[in-house]
């Protein structure tokens, strides 16, 4: 979690540090209209500051998986921007918006200009001609990109009505450039702040508008199609082999994709569960029916069907040389089985491996499989079906593997069962670098 938080604060505190190079929170004189004004300037600041972080971030770029740690750890850092600009935009909302009503009600006196109108010229006397529509199309943007935010944090929410709704954000965004633009401190402009701003709101337009192509990942997108579908009702789980046409570069085990076989659906992410083998140009993805879309899947796909792939993505990828400890709890035990695949091909790897897995079901075909690959790939295999096996704890993971503290952990399932987990483990001596969760959760 240390790249999600130092990126936030990284991006927070500085455009903090350098609005408070153009402005003060503290307004000589000092009253409530002063502390107003600055207050919706570096409110404003933050959350278009965010907001645009993370138009830039919704692009997926690759460049910058390694230093947050791949593309989950990046949709994380997307999610609370969103939320930052929501708390943000919400102040400045309170203090633009709210003060006039106060002021209407009689709860405040607005103080008077005195003196004559101050003479404008050149550009920020065009600006502030537009004052008066910048401030309509912000506050009315405003409670829709409210609406769509707290949609996206809302789980419950279908992801294909998400994927459909988000992309309107990026469309109110660029309407927020045009209030920023307008109504941000002309000072401003010539300083710090001002030119990081501008920066931001460029790239942040250009990722939106990106978006608004349906361009994002377009040149990672590789057609296929669906080659073989095993379905373990059991277990509510399917398995779907597609066969690639040429343009994948291939992907490391662990690694995810997106997926689109319904254009009305849209794009979901799959971990990939196999090796990469270039000769037979196949990828494999285990699903579960675990939402509308996943549960439908095995009625409406069949062998033959498109699918388009876009990827591949992540930095879950075992890249360590130390002893290793597995944990794929239930459906997490995806990238593990790509890895498996990848070490019974390649004998001279990493064969020092403990795999838990963790899970309520699975089918007797399903156990062979896994125990089989286990068996090649050189890896001792700890199952744990249902509650007959008991669960996976700290202490029960120490008893088991008595060299824990050398090794590396890698885990994939549920977050707060990875959380709990960590917090055992590092409370009993393990060095926290040595944790490895996948944040496999896209809104």
């Amino acid at each position: 979690m240390k790249p999600i938080k130092a990126g936030l604060l990284a991006l927070l505190g500085g455009l903090t540090m350098l609005w408070l190079l153009a402005d003060t929170f503290l307004p000589q004189p000092f009253g409530y209209f002063p502390l107003r004004k600055v207050m919706v300037q570096y409110s404003g600041v933050i959350a278009m500051g965010a907001m645009s972080a993370a138009m830039v971030l919704a692009l997926r770029p690759l460049r910058l998986e390694p230093l947050f740690g791949g593309l989950d750890k990046m949709y994380r850092l997307h999610k609370w921007l969103g939320v930052a600009a929501l708390v943000s935009g919400t102040i400045h909302w309170v203090f633009a918006k709210g003060t006039k009503w106060a002021v209407g009600w009689g709860w405040l006196v607005k103080p008077g200009k005195g003196g004559g109108a101050q003479a404008y010229d050149g550009v920020e006397a065009l600006l502030r001609t537009q004052r008066g529509l910048a401030e309509s199309v912000g506050e009315w943007t405003f409670y829709a990109v409210v609406i769509l935010i707290v949609l996206a944090l809302v789980k419950r929410f279908p992801y294909r009505l998400f994927a459909r709704t988000h992309t309107l954000l990026a469309a109110g965004y660029l309407l927020l450039v045009f209030h920023s633009v307008i109504l941000i401190e002309h000072d401003y402009w010539t300083q710090p702040i001002g030119i990081a701003m501008a920066l931001l709101m460029a790239a942040g337009s250009l990722a939106a508008c990106i978006g608004l192509a349906g361009r994002i990942g377009h040149g990672r997108r590789t057609g296929g199609r669906i080659a073989a579908l095993t379905h373990y009702p059991e277990m509510h789980t399917l398995v779907t082999r597609i066969q690639l046409d040429e343009g994948w570069k291939g992907h490391e085990a662990g690694q995810f994709a997106f997926v689109t076989s319904d254009r009305r659906e849209g794009a979901h992410p799959y971990t990939i569960a196999s090796a990469w083998d270039p000769d037979t140009r196949q990828i494999t993805f285990v699903t579960k029916g675990l939402g509308d879309h996943t549960r439908r899947l095995p009625e409406r796909l069949k062998a033959g069907d498109p699918v388009t792939v876009e990827g591949p993505y992540g930095r879950f990828t075992f890249s360590d040389r130390r002893p290793q400890i597995w944990i794929g709890a239930g459906i997490g035990i995806t990238p593990f089985l790509a890895r498996l695949q990848y070490l019974a091909g390649h004998r001279g790897e990493n064969r020092d491996v403990d795999l838990f897995h963790p899970t309520a079901a699975l089918a007797p075909q399903a156990r062979d499989i896994l125990t089989e690959s286990a068996r090649a790939a050189g890896a001792r295999l700890h199952l744990l079906v249902g509650d007959g096996d008991g669960r996976l704890d700290g202490e029960r993971l120490r008893r088991t593997v008595p060299g824990w503290k050398d090794a590396s952990i890698w885990f994939c399932g549920p977050s707060a069962f990875g959380r709990a987990l960590r917090a055992d483990l590092i409370a009993h001596g393990l060095a926290p670098e040595a944790f490895h969760q996948e944040l496999f959760e896209m809104r």
